[in-house]
Protein backbone atom coordinates (compact mmCIF):
# COMPACT_ATOMS: atom_id res chain seq x y z
CA UNK A 1 0.00 0.00 0.00
CA UNK A 2 1.08 3.34 -1.41
CA UNK A 3 -0.11 5.16 1.70
CA UNK A 4 -0.61 2.77 4.83
CA UNK A 5 -2.06 5.72 7.03
CA UNK A 6 -4.88 6.46 4.34
CA UNK A 7 -7.98 4.12 4.07
CA UNK A 8 -10.40 5.18 1.54
CA UNK A 9 -13.84 5.70 2.99
CA UNK A 10 -15.99 2.49 2.52
CA UNK A 11 -19.33 3.16 4.58
CA UNK A 12 -22.65 2.97 2.42
CA UNK A 13 -23.19 5.32 -0.18
CA UNK A 14 -26.09 7.90 1.22
CA UNK A 15 -29.74 6.28 -0.20
CA UNK A 16 -30.54 10.32 -1.29
CA UNK A 17 -27.91 10.45 -3.10
CA UNK A 18 -27.75 11.00 -7.13
CA UNK A 19 -26.39 8.29 -9.44
CA UNK A 20 -23.53 10.49 -10.68
CA UNK A 21 -22.39 10.51 -6.73
CA UNK A 22 -20.83 7.65 -5.63
CA UNK A 23 -18.88 8.70 -2.71
CA UNK A 24 -19.39 7.00 0.41
CA UNK A 25 -19.45 7.64 3.96
CA UNK A 26 -16.08 7.74 5.88
CA UNK A 27 -14.47 6.92 9.03
CA UNK A 28 -13.65 10.26 10.62
CA UNK A 29 -15.59 11.43 13.66
CA UNK A 30 -17.62 14.57 12.11
CA UNK A 31 -20.14 13.86 14.71
CA UNK A 32 -17.80 15.16 17.64
CA UNK A 33 -18.41 18.54 16.47
CA UNK A 34 -21.60 21.29 16.50
CA UNK A 35 -22.56 22.18 13.44
CA UNK A 36 -22.57 26.92 13.41
CA UNK A 37 -26.23 26.93 13.16
CA UNK A 38 -26.73 25.35 16.52
CA UNK A 39 -24.33 27.51 18.27
CA UNK A 40 -25.07 30.60 16.51
CA UNK A 41 -28.19 32.17 16.79
CA UNK A 42 -29.14 35.58 14.81
CA UNK A 43 -32.06 37.06 15.66
CA UNK A 44 -34.46 37.45 12.39
CA UNK A 45 -34.03 40.25 10.31
CA UNK A 46 -34.59 41.18 6.64
CA UNK A 47 -31.37 41.28 5.42
CA UNK A 48 -30.07 43.71 3.32
CA UNK A 49 -26.42 43.46 2.76
CA UNK A 50 -26.70 41.10 -0.41
CA UNK A 51 -27.93 43.89 -2.24
CA UNK A 52 -25.00 46.28 -0.91
CA UNK A 53 -21.92 47.14 -3.31
CA UNK A 54 -19.09 48.07 -2.01
CA UNK A 55 -17.83 51.76 -3.31
CA UNK A 56 -15.27 52.73 -0.74
CA UNK A 57 -12.21 51.61 1.33
CA UNK A 58 -13.05 50.82 4.92
CA UNK A 59 -10.48 52.38 7.65
CA UNK A 60 -7.84 49.84 7.64
CA UNK A 61 -5.89 49.12 10.56
CA UNK A 62 -2.86 47.03 10.71
CA UNK A 63 -2.58 45.13 13.53
CA UNK A 64 0.90 42.72 12.78
CA UNK A 65 2.93 44.58 15.27
CA UNK A 66 0.29 43.46 18.04
CA UNK A 67 -1.73 41.00 17.29
CA UNK A 68 0.62 39.34 14.01
CA UNK A 69 3.53 39.77 16.39
CA UNK A 70 2.31 37.89 18.43
CA UNK A 71 1.79 34.82 16.67
CA UNK A 72 5.36 34.76 15.41
CA UNK A 73 8.39 31.78 16.87
CA UNK A 74 10.54 34.70 17.39
CA UNK A 75 9.02 38.27 18.05
CA UNK A 76 10.15 41.26 16.20
CA UNK A 77 12.72 43.11 17.41
CA UNK A 78 13.03 47.11 17.99
CA UNK A 79 14.78 47.55 14.59
CA UNK A 80 11.91 45.32 12.59
CA UNK A 81 9.50 46.94 14.60
CA UNK A 82 10.42 50.06 13.46
CA UNK A 83 10.97 48.82 9.92
CA UNK A 84 7.15 47.49 9.75
CA UNK A 85 6.11 50.66 11.29
CA UNK A 86 7.41 52.55 8.37
CA UNK A 87 5.87 50.50 5.97
CA UNK A 88 2.82 51.06 7.07
CA UNK A 89 3.51 54.73 6.80
CA UNK A 90 4.87 54.31 3.25
CA UNK A 91 1.82 52.24 2.29
CA UNK A 92 -0.74 55.21 3.47
CA UNK A 93 -2.09 53.57 7.18
CA UNK A 94 -3.63 56.10 9.14
CA UNK A 95 -4.77 54.05 11.97
CA UNK A 96 -2.17 51.41 13.13
CA UNK A 97 -1.86 49.40 16.10
CA UNK A 98 1.69 49.53 17.41
CA UNK A 99 1.57 46.33 20.22
CA UNK A 100 0.04 45.37 23.82
CA UNK A 101 2.43 47.85 26.00
CA UNK A 102 1.34 46.01 29.23
CA UNK A 103 2.34 43.15 28.17
CA UNK A 104 5.76 42.98 27.07
CA UNK A 105 8.96 45.34 27.91
CA UNK A 106 9.59 45.40 24.16
CA UNK A 107 6.01 46.63 23.32
CA UNK A 108 6.24 49.39 26.19
CA UNK A 109 9.87 50.62 24.72
CA UNK A 110 8.64 50.86 21.11
CA UNK A 111 5.29 53.18 22.32
CA UNK A 112 7.73 55.21 24.27
CA UNK A 113 10.23 55.54 20.88
CA UNK A 114 6.85 56.56 19.07
CA UNK A 115 5.87 59.22 21.68
CA UNK A 116 9.61 60.67 22.73
CA UNK A 117 10.90 61.08 18.85
CA UNK A 118 9.47 63.79 17.46
CA UNK A 119 8.06 63.41 14.15
CA UNK A 120 7.67 59.93 14.68
CA UNK A 121 4.48 59.59 14.04
CA UNK A 122 2.88 61.91 11.73
CA UNK A 123 -0.07 64.44 12.68
CA UNK A 124 -2.63 62.85 10.74
CA UNK A 125 -2.13 59.12 12.08
CA UNK A 126 -3.41 57.70 14.88
CA UNK A 127 -1.85 55.36 17.29
CA UNK A 128 -3.81 52.01 18.51
CA UNK A 129 -2.78 50.44 21.72
CA UNK A 130 -4.36 46.85 23.00
CA UNK A 131 -4.74 46.27 26.98
CA UNK A 132 -6.84 43.56 28.83
CA UNK A 133 -9.54 44.51 31.43
CA UNK A 134 -7.01 44.70 33.86
CA UNK A 135 -6.42 47.46 36.54
CA UNK A 136 -2.85 47.61 36.49
CA UNK A 137 -2.53 46.74 32.73
CA UNK A 138 -4.90 49.28 31.78
CA UNK A 139 -2.00 51.84 34.33
CA UNK A 140 0.96 50.82 32.19
CA UNK A 141 -1.14 51.11 29.11
CA UNK A 142 -1.95 55.23 29.66
CA UNK A 143 1.44 55.26 30.82
CA UNK A 144 2.77 54.00 27.71
CA UNK A 145 1.23 56.41 25.66
CA UNK A 146 1.90 59.55 27.43
CA UNK A 147 3.11 62.14 24.79
CA UNK A 148 1.15 60.61 22.11
CA UNK A 149 -0.95 63.41 20.49
CA UNK A 150 -3.55 60.64 18.81
CA UNK A 151 -4.50 57.56 20.67
CA UNK A 152 -6.82 54.65 20.88
CA UNK A 153 -6.87 52.69 23.73
CA UNK A 154 -8.35 49.02 22.49
CA UNK A 155 -9.92 47.42 26.06
CA UNK A 156 -10.36 43.45 25.64
CA UNK A 157 -12.32 41.01 27.01
CA UNK A 158 -13.52 37.85 25.58
CA UNK A 159 -17.76 37.69 25.85
CA UNK A 160 -18.36 34.00 24.60
CA UNK A 161 -20.47 31.65 26.96
CA UNK A 162 -17.92 29.14 26.49
CA UNK A 163 -14.83 31.95 27.47
CA UNK A 164 -17.30 32.47 30.30
CA UNK A 165 -17.43 29.14 31.24
CA UNK A 166 -14.19 27.71 30.81
CA UNK A 167 -11.63 30.98 31.00
CA UNK A 168 -13.29 33.19 33.15
CA UNK A 169 -15.28 31.54 35.27
CA UNK A 170 -18.23 34.47 35.37
CA UNK A 171 -22.26 34.66 34.13
CA UNK A 172 -22.77 37.55 32.11
CA UNK A 173 -23.51 40.38 35.20
CA UNK A 174 -20.11 39.55 36.52
CA UNK A 175 -18.12 40.12 33.32
CA UNK A 176 -20.03 42.82 32.33
CA UNK A 177 -19.36 44.47 35.96
CA UNK A 178 -15.73 43.44 35.38
CA UNK A 179 -15.48 44.91 31.88
CA UNK A 180 -17.75 48.30 33.00
CA UNK A 181 -14.87 48.64 35.92
CA UNK A 182 -12.09 48.51 33.65
CA UNK A 183 -14.18 51.28 30.99
CA UNK A 184 -14.59 53.67 34.18
CA UNK A 185 -10.88 53.31 34.88
CA UNK A 186 -10.20 54.18 31.37
CA UNK A 187 -12.31 57.08 31.05
CA UNK A 188 -10.85 58.78 34.22
CA UNK A 189 -7.24 58.40 33.12
CA UNK A 190 -8.72 59.58 29.92
CA UNK A 191 -10.35 62.64 31.13
CA UNK A 192 -9.53 65.71 29.55
CA UNK A 193 -6.91 64.49 27.40
CA UNK A 194 -7.29 65.79 23.40
CA UNK A 195 -6.56 63.49 20.78
CA UNK A 196 -7.92 60.40 23.17
CA UNK A 197 -10.60 57.86 22.11
CA UNK A 198 -11.35 54.03 23.23
CA UNK A 199 -12.18 51.01 21.49
CA UNK A 200 -13.76 47.89 22.62
CA UNK A 201 -14.01 44.13 21.51
CA UNK A 202 -16.09 41.73 22.99
CA UNK A 203 -13.50 38.86 21.85
CA UNK A 204 -15.19 35.74 20.24
CA UNK A 205 -17.88 37.93 19.09
CA UNK A 206 -19.06 35.58 16.46
CA UNK A 207 -19.71 32.63 19.43
CA UNK A 208 -21.47 35.39 21.63
CA UNK A 209 -25.27 35.76 21.80
CA UNK A 210 -26.33 39.12 20.21
CA UNK A 211 -27.95 40.63 23.01
CA UNK A 212 -25.25 40.23 24.99
CA UNK A 213 -23.11 42.27 22.39
CA UNK A 214 -25.83 44.92 22.62
CA UNK A 215 -26.11 45.16 26.46
CA UNK A 216 -22.38 45.15 26.71
CA UNK A 217 -21.58 47.53 23.81
CA UNK A 218 -24.40 50.01 24.38
CA UNK A 219 -23.44 50.50 27.99
CA UNK A 220 -19.70 51.53 26.98
CA UNK A 221 -21.10 53.61 24.30
CA UNK A 222 -23.04 55.62 27.03
CA UNK A 223 -19.81 55.45 29.60
CA UNK A 224 -17.73 56.87 27.41
CA UNK A 225 -20.19 59.46 26.32
CA UNK A 226 -19.43 59.11 22.48
CA UNK A 227 -20.77 61.18 19.69
CA UNK A 228 -20.13 62.00 16.44
CA UNK A 229 -16.83 63.94 17.06
CA UNK A 230 -15.54 61.47 19.43
CA UNK A 231 -17.16 58.41 18.25
CA UNK A 232 -16.30 55.29 20.21
CA UNK A 233 -15.19 51.61 17.93
CA UNK A 234 -16.56 49.21 18.95
CA UNK A 235 -14.56 45.93 17.37
CA UNK A 236 -16.40 42.58 16.53
CA UNK A 237 -14.05 40.09 15.79
CA UNK A 238 -14.67 36.64 14.65
CA UNK A 239 -12.07 35.41 16.83
CA UNK A 240 -12.29 31.70 15.51
CA UNK A 241 -13.80 31.55 12.31
CA UNK A 242 -16.78 28.65 12.99
CA UNK A 243 -19.79 29.53 10.00
CA UNK A 244 -20.06 30.12 6.68
CA UNK A 245 -19.40 34.44 5.56
CA UNK A 246 -22.72 35.00 5.25
CA UNK A 247 -23.25 34.59 9.26
CA UNK A 248 -21.12 36.42 10.45
CA UNK A 249 -22.17 39.20 7.47
CA UNK A 250 -25.69 38.69 9.30
CA UNK A 251 -24.27 39.05 12.84
CA UNK A 252 -22.54 42.46 12.24
CA UNK A 253 -25.81 43.41 10.04
CA UNK A 254 -27.70 42.95 13.15
CA UNK A 255 -25.86 44.59 15.65
CA UNK A 256 -24.91 47.69 13.18
CA UNK A 257 -29.54 47.99 13.08
CA UNK A 258 -29.05 47.95 17.09
CA UNK A 259 -26.53 49.94 18.23
CA UNK A 260 -26.95 53.18 20.51
CA UNK A 261 -26.05 56.30 18.98
CA UNK A 262 -25.01 54.69 15.46
CA UNK A 263 -23.26 57.84 14.53
CA UNK A 264 -21.22 58.07 17.33
CA UNK A 265 -19.86 54.69 16.69
CA UNK A 266 -17.47 52.91 14.11
CA UNK A 267 -18.50 49.30 13.62
CA UNK A 268 -15.03 47.53 13.20
CA UNK A 269 -14.25 44.15 12.10
CA UNK A 270 -11.36 41.22 12.83
CA UNK A 271 -11.77 38.36 11.22
CA UNK A 272 -9.52 35.18 11.80
CA UNK A 273 -9.21 32.64 8.92
CA UNK A 274 -9.66 29.40 10.58
CA UNK A 275 -12.06 28.08 7.46
CA UNK A 276 -10.12 29.75 5.04
CA UNK A 277 -13.21 32.41 4.72
CA UNK A 278 -11.43 35.43 6.84
CA UNK A 279 -11.38 37.69 3.32
CA UNK A 280 -14.87 36.69 2.43
CA UNK A 281 -16.10 37.54 6.11
CA UNK A 282 -14.41 40.89 5.64
CA UNK A 283 -15.95 41.83 2.47
CA UNK A 284 -19.20 40.30 3.43
CA UNK A 285 -19.49 42.61 6.98
CA UNK A 286 -18.36 45.35 4.83
CA UNK A 287 -21.70 44.86 3.15
CA UNK A 288 -23.30 44.59 6.55
CA UNK A 289 -21.98 48.24 7.87
CA UNK A 290 -19.01 47.95 8.99
CA UNK A 291 -16.77 51.22 8.37
CA UNK A 292 -13.00 49.14 9.98
CA UNK A 293 -11.30 46.35 8.96
CA UNK A 294 -8.21 44.85 11.24
CA UNK A 295 -6.47 42.92 9.64
CA UNK A 296 -2.78 41.94 9.02
CA UNK A 297 -0.47 42.08 5.74
CA UNK A 298 -0.56 39.00 3.81
CA UNK A 299 -2.95 37.82 6.69
CA UNK A 300 -0.67 36.72 9.60
CA UNK A 301 -1.41 35.65 13.00
CA UNK A 302 -2.19 33.49 15.25
CA UNK A 303 -3.49 29.59 13.89
CA UNK A 304 -4.64 30.14 10.09
CA UNK A 305 -3.99 33.95 10.52
CA UNK A 306 -5.97 37.46 10.50
CA UNK A 307 -8.10 38.75 7.38
CA UNK A 308 -4.88 39.81 4.60
CA UNK A 309 -5.34 43.26 4.44
CA UNK A 310 -3.19 43.15 1.22
CA UNK A 311 -5.85 41.10 -0.57
CA UNK A 312 -8.49 42.88 0.51
CA UNK A 313 -7.38 46.16 -0.45
CA UNK A 314 -6.40 44.53 -4.01
CA UNK A 315 -9.85 43.38 -4.32
CA UNK A 316 -10.99 46.33 -4.41
CA UNK A 317 -8.60 48.14 -6.96
CA UNK A 318 -9.75 45.55 -9.45
CA UNK A 319 -13.30 46.14 -8.57
CA UNK A 320 -12.34 50.40 -9.93
CA UNK A 321 -12.36 51.26 -6.49
CA UNK A 322 -9.23 53.47 -4.57
CA UNK A 323 -8.08 51.29 -1.90
CA UNK A 324 -6.88 54.21 -0.30
CA UNK A 325 -3.15 52.14 0.27
CA UNK A 326 -0.43 52.73 -1.84
CA UNK A 327 0.56 49.18 -2.77
CA UNK A 328 2.37 50.04 -6.37
CA UNK A 329 5.53 48.16 -5.57
CA UNK A 330 4.14 44.60 -4.00
CA UNK A 331 7.13 42.70 -3.56
CA UNK A 332 8.87 45.40 -1.53
CA UNK A 333 6.16 45.35 0.57
CA UNK A 334 6.09 40.93 0.68
CA UNK A 335 9.88 41.66 1.15
CA UNK A 336 9.53 43.42 4.06
CA UNK A 337 6.76 41.42 5.67
CA UNK A 338 9.08 38.98 5.25
CA UNK A 339 11.95 40.62 6.80
CA UNK A 340 10.19 41.40 9.72
CA UNK A 341 7.68 38.27 10.24
CA UNK A 342 10.65 35.88 9.25
CA UNK A 343 7.94 34.07 7.31
CA UNK A 344 7.77 33.26 3.36
CA UNK A 345 4.62 34.43 1.29
CA UNK A 346 3.62 31.59 -0.72
CA UNK A 347 4.35 31.54 -4.03
CA UNK A 348 0.65 31.72 -4.40
CA UNK A 349 -0.67 33.99 -2.45
CA UNK A 350 -2.93 36.62 -4.31
CA UNK A 351 -1.62 38.99 -5.89
CA UNK A 352 2.01 38.96 -4.01
CA UNK A 353 2.97 35.70 -4.53
CA UNK A 354 5.96 34.85 -6.99
CA UNK A 355 3.61 32.63 -9.74
CA UNK A 356 0.02 34.38 -9.24
CA UNK A 357 0.34 36.62 -12.36
CA UNK A 358 2.11 33.65 -14.25
CA UNK A 359 0.54 30.73 -17.21
CA UNK A 360 2.14 27.48 -17.95
CA UNK A 361 -0.52 26.38 -19.40
CA UNK A 362 -0.72 26.70 -23.26
CA UNK A 363 -4.40 27.89 -22.97
CA UNK A 364 -3.85 30.45 -20.87
CA UNK A 365 -0.96 31.28 -22.54
CA UNK A 366 -2.61 31.94 -25.59
CA UNK A 367 -5.44 34.12 -24.40
CA UNK A 368 -3.55 36.59 -22.80
CA UNK A 369 -1.00 37.35 -25.18
CA UNK A 370 -4.08 38.24 -27.25
CA UNK A 371 -5.44 39.86 -24.47
CA UNK A 372 -2.36 41.95 -24.44
CA UNK A 373 -2.66 42.74 -28.20
CA UNK A 374 -6.59 43.77 -28.09
CA UNK A 375 -5.67 45.99 -24.81
CA UNK A 376 -2.54 47.93 -26.69
CA UNK A 377 -4.75 48.20 -29.78
CA UNK A 378 -7.54 49.65 -27.70
CA UNK A 379 -5.07 52.21 -25.64
CA UNK A 380 -3.93 53.79 -29.19
CA UNK A 381 -7.83 53.89 -30.16
CA UNK A 382 -8.22 55.78 -26.77
CA UNK A 383 -5.08 57.80 -26.97
CA UNK A 384 -4.06 56.68 -24.04
CA UNK A 385 -0.96 55.00 -22.30
CA UNK A 386 -1.12 51.54 -22.24
CA UNK A 387 -1.01 52.02 -18.31
CA UNK A 388 -3.71 54.14 -18.26
CA UNK A 389 -6.34 52.55 -20.81
CA UNK A 390 -9.12 50.11 -18.99
CA UNK A 391 -7.80 46.88 -18.06
CA UNK A 392 -9.35 43.85 -19.57
CA UNK A 393 -7.26 40.77 -20.16
CA UNK A 394 -8.28 36.97 -19.51
CA UNK A 395 -6.75 35.40 -16.93
CA UNK A 396 -5.47 38.15 -15.50
CA UNK A 397 -7.82 39.85 -12.66
CA UNK A 398 -4.87 42.70 -12.34
CA UNK A 399 -2.29 44.76 -14.20
CA UNK A 400 0.69 43.42 -13.23
CA UNK A 401 2.54 46.83 -13.81
CA UNK A 402 -0.14 48.11 -11.17
CA UNK A 403 1.98 46.21 -8.59
CA UNK A 404 5.05 47.17 -9.80
CA UNK A 405 5.61 44.11 -11.44
CA UNK A 406 7.12 43.50 -15.18
CA UNK A 407 5.55 40.97 -17.29
CA UNK A 408 8.85 38.80 -18.01
CA UNK A 409 7.12 36.48 -15.46
CA UNK A 410 3.72 36.68 -17.17
CA UNK A 411 3.96 33.87 -19.38
CA UNK A 412 6.40 31.27 -18.65
CA UNK A 413 7.48 27.64 -20.39
CA UNK A 414 7.50 24.21 -18.92
CA UNK A 415 5.97 21.32 -20.62
CA UNK A 416 2.51 22.16 -20.08
CA UNK A 417 2.74 25.61 -22.01
CA UNK A 418 1.74 26.17 -25.98
CA UNK A 419 3.04 27.70 -28.85
CA UNK A 420 1.15 31.49 -27.06
CA UNK A 421 3.40 31.73 -24.42
CA UNK A 422 6.54 30.43 -26.35
CA UNK A 423 5.93 33.12 -29.07
CA UNK A 424 5.72 35.71 -26.45
CA UNK A 425 8.37 34.92 -24.55
CA UNK A 426 10.47 34.96 -27.60
CA UNK A 427 8.68 38.38 -28.43
CA UNK A 428 9.32 40.20 -25.15
CA UNK A 429 12.65 38.68 -24.30
CA UNK A 430 14.28 38.79 -28.04
CA UNK A 431 13.07 40.87 -30.55
CA UNK A 432 11.43 37.72 -32.60
CA UNK A 433 8.13 37.86 -34.29
CA UNK A 434 7.63 34.36 -35.44
CA UNK A 435 5.13 33.66 -37.94
CA UNK A 436 2.03 31.36 -36.63
CA UNK A 437 2.64 28.10 -37.99
CA UNK A 438 6.81 28.32 -37.32
CA UNK A 439 5.05 28.97 -33.60
CA UNK A 440 3.14 25.99 -34.28
CA UNK A 441 6.37 23.79 -35.40
CA UNK A 442 8.96 25.24 -32.70
CA UNK A 443 6.42 24.69 -29.87
CA UNK A 444 7.09 21.10 -31.17
CA UNK A 445 11.01 21.50 -30.27
CA UNK A 446 10.25 23.22 -27.15
CA UNK A 447 7.44 20.31 -25.98
CA UNK A 448 10.43 17.81 -26.17
CA UNK A 449 13.05 20.04 -24.60
CA UNK A 450 11.24 19.95 -21.77
CA UNK A 451 9.56 16.47 -21.64
CA UNK A 452 12.91 15.08 -21.61
CA UNK A 453 14.25 17.62 -18.78
CA UNK A 454 10.90 17.79 -16.87
CA UNK A 455 11.74 21.92 -15.64
CA UNK A 456 10.82 25.26 -16.76
CA UNK A 457 12.87 27.04 -18.98
CA UNK A 458 13.59 30.38 -19.30
CA UNK A 459 13.20 33.47 -21.42
CA UNK A 460 17.20 33.21 -22.13
CA UNK A 461 17.12 28.96 -22.76
CA UNK A 462 14.44 29.48 -25.00
CA UNK A 463 16.16 31.86 -27.64
CA UNK A 464 19.07 29.68 -27.01
CA UNK A 465 17.46 26.74 -28.81
CA UNK A 466 15.57 28.89 -30.83
CA UNK A 467 18.87 29.75 -31.79
CA UNK A 468 20.21 26.36 -32.05
CA UNK A 469 17.38 24.66 -34.26
CA UNK A 470 16.84 27.57 -36.55
CA UNK A 471 19.15 30.51 -36.65
CA UNK A 472 22.65 28.72 -36.59
CA UNK A 473 20.97 25.69 -38.46
CA UNK A 474 22.76 26.51 -41.96
CA UNK A 475 26.06 27.58 -40.73
CA UNK A 476 29.41 26.97 -42.30
CA UNK A 477 27.92 27.36 -46.01
CA UNK A 478 29.63 29.55 -48.77
CA UNK A 479 27.60 31.18 -51.14
CA UNK A 480 26.97 33.82 -53.82
CA UNK A 481 24.55 36.01 -54.84
CA UNK A 482 23.94 38.48 -57.96
CA UNK A 483 20.95 40.10 -58.73
CA UNK A 484 18.58 37.35 -60.17
CA UNK A 485 21.76 34.35 -59.19
CA UNK A 486 23.33 32.61 -56.81
CA UNK A 487 25.64 29.89 -55.70
CA UNK A 488 25.29 27.70 -52.77
CA UNK A 489 28.59 25.25 -52.08
CA UNK A 490 29.22 25.05 -55.80
CA UNK A 491 25.50 24.80 -56.51
CA UNK A 492 24.04 27.45 -58.90
CA UNK A 493 20.55 28.80 -59.09
CA UNK A 494 18.65 31.48 -60.75
CA UNK A 495 15.62 33.61 -59.84
CA UNK A 496 13.59 36.56 -59.55
CA UNK A 497 15.74 38.13 -56.68
CA UNK A 498 18.64 36.80 -54.81
CA UNK A 499 16.69 34.90 -51.76
CA UNK A 500 15.39 33.21 -54.81
CA UNK A 501 18.18 32.41 -56.55
CA UNK A 502 19.35 30.95 -53.21
CA UNK A 503 16.09 28.54 -52.86
CA UNK A 504 16.46 27.43 -56.40
CA UNK A 505 20.20 26.59 -55.53
CA UNK A 506 19.18 24.26 -52.64
CA UNK A 507 16.26 22.55 -54.12
CA UNK A 508 13.97 25.11 -52.30
CA UNK A 509 10.40 26.21 -52.85
CA UNK A 510 9.44 29.36 -50.62
CA UNK A 511 6.19 28.64 -49.65
CA UNK A 512 5.94 31.90 -47.27
CA UNK A 513 8.70 34.85 -46.25
CA UNK A 514 8.21 37.10 -43.21
CA UNK A 515 11.04 39.62 -42.17
CA UNK A 516 11.22 42.85 -39.45
CA UNK A 517 13.29 44.50 -37.62
CA UNK A 518 14.13 43.24 -34.07
CA UNK A 519 13.65 46.00 -31.90
CA UNK A 520 15.20 49.23 -32.55
CA UNK A 521 18.32 47.64 -33.07
CA UNK A 522 20.26 47.01 -36.46
CA UNK A 523 19.47 43.76 -36.71
CA UNK A 524 16.45 41.94 -39.21
CA UNK A 525 14.78 38.27 -38.45
CA UNK A 526 13.51 36.60 -41.99
CA UNK A 527 11.79 33.06 -41.55
CA UNK A 528 11.35 31.12 -44.85
CA UNK A 529 8.85 28.13 -45.00
CA UNK A 530 9.95 26.27 -47.62
CA UNK A 531 8.88 22.87 -49.28
CA UNK A 532 12.32 20.66 -49.86
CA UNK A 533 12.24 17.16 -51.29
CA UNK A 534 8.66 17.22 -50.15
CA UNK A 535 8.63 17.81 -47.04
CA UNK A 536 7.59 21.24 -45.58
CA UNK A 537 10.23 23.12 -43.02
CA UNK A 538 10.97 26.34 -41.56
CA UNK A 539 14.29 28.31 -41.39
CA UNK A 540 15.47 31.51 -40.17
CA UNK A 541 18.38 33.92 -40.14
CA UNK A 542 19.27 37.20 -38.44
CA UNK A 543 21.87 39.88 -39.20
CA UNK A 544 22.72 43.20 -39.61
CA UNK A 545 22.02 42.89 -43.53
CA UNK A 546 18.32 42.22 -44.57
CA UNK A 547 19.42 40.31 -47.55
CA UNK A 548 22.11 38.30 -45.54
CA UNK A 549 19.45 37.44 -43.22
CA UNK A 550 16.82 36.54 -45.99
CA UNK A 551 19.68 33.99 -47.04
CA UNK A 552 20.32 32.34 -43.91
CA UNK A 553 16.96 32.10 -43.77
CA UNK A 554 16.95 29.63 -46.94
CA UNK A 555 20.07 28.24 -45.76
CA UNK A 556 18.37 27.20 -42.35
CA UNK A 557 15.70 25.77 -43.60
CA UNK A 558 17.49 23.71 -46.09
CA UNK A 559 20.01 22.11 -43.54
CA UNK A 560 16.91 21.21 -41.61
CA UNK A 561 15.58 19.41 -44.13
CA UNK A 562 18.68 17.95 -44.53
CA UNK A 563 19.63 18.97 -47.85
CA UNK A 564 23.49 20.20 -48.59
CA UNK A 565 26.09 20.58 -45.95
CA UNK A 566 25.85 21.41 -41.90
CA UNK A 567 27.88 23.74 -40.62
CA UNK A 568 29.69 22.83 -37.07
CA UNK A 569 30.48 26.75 -36.68
CA UNK A 570 28.29 28.22 -34.85
CA UNK A 571 28.81 31.62 -35.24
CA UNK A 572 28.31 34.08 -38.05
CA UNK A 573 31.26 33.91 -40.14
CA UNK A 574 30.65 36.55 -42.79
CA UNK A 575 28.76 39.20 -44.26
CA UNK A 576 27.06 39.93 -47.74
CA UNK A 577 29.65 41.73 -49.37
CA UNK A 578 30.45 41.97 -52.65
CA UNK A 579 27.58 39.36 -53.30
CA UNK A 580 29.80 36.92 -51.16
CA UNK A 581 29.02 35.29 -47.59
CA UNK A 582 29.20 32.32 -45.43
CA UNK A 583 26.25 31.25 -43.70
Amino acid sequence: MRFPTLQAPAGPVPADAPAWNPQRGGAMPFHRYRPAHERVHVPALLRRWPGHRIERAPLWVPVDLRDGNQALAEPMDPARKQRMFDLFLAMGFKEIEVGYPSASRTDFDFVRRLAEQPGAVPEDVTVVVFTAARADLIDRTFEAVEGLPNVVVHLYTATAPLWRDVVLGKDRDELRALITAAAERMARLGEGRDGLRFQFSPEVFNLTEPDYVLEVCNGLTALWDADPDRPVIHNLPATVEIATPNVYADQIEYVDRHLDRRDAVILSVHPHNDRGTGVACAELAVLAGAQRVEGCLFGNGERTGNVDLVTLALNLHTQGVDPMLDLSDIDEIRRTVEHCNRLPVHERHPYAGDLVHTAFSGTHQDAIKKGFARHAGTAAELGLPEREAPWSVPYLPIDPADLGRDYEAVIRVNSQSGKGGIAYLLQTGAGLELPRRLQIEFAGVVQETTDDSGLEITGEELYGLFRAEYLDAGAGREWRVGDDWAEVDGRRGTGAGPVDAVAAAVGAEILSFNEHAVGSGPDAVAYVEARIGGTVVWGAGRDASVLTAGVRAVLSAAARAGVGRAGTDRVAAGRLTSGRGRA
